[in-house]
């Protein structure tokens, strides 16, 4: 697929997911899986993440709310990363899912919780090596 819309996406689910990631997920893509993956790159990541409204940081927010919420522990864990990559603290990521308990339920906020630290733990390791 080339078109503006899904470049613009491939580029920010880059910078927010990384880029192994990203590369991985299209490359392991096949003839079943490969509509899924343009879709998501084209619409979610270029027509939704690339409008102006709303900061990348912003849009982190509240993913992680509403990924909490919906009980999607992979990604959930792959967007506390990207969180991370678009500036949010480990303080903030915090309060985000106390916010989840209040509003979504004590177990989504515990589940939540014990994946984030998983990811900060990925993401340390990661840095450290």
């Amino acid at each position: 697929m080339n078109n503006e819309k899904y470049e613009k996406g491939l580029k920010i689910r880059t910078q927010v997911l990384g880029e192994a990631y990203v590369n991985r997920s299209i490359e392991n893509a096949d003839d079943f899986t490969r509509p899924l993956q343009e879709m998501v790159t084209e619409y979610c990541w270029g027509h939704v993440w690339g409008r102006e409204g709303l900061s990348l940081k912003e849009r982190s927010m509240i993913n992680l709310a509403m990924i909490s919420a919906l009980n999607r522990p992979h990604e959930l864990k792959l967007h506390v990363r990207g969180a991370l990559r678009n500036g949010l603290s480990r303080e903030q990521i915090r309060e985000i899912l106390l916010q989840v308990g209040i509003y979504c339920g004590v177990p989504a906020a515990v589940d939540s919780f014990r994946l984030a630290r998983e990811a900060f733990a990925e993401a340390d390791a990661e840095a450290s090596s």
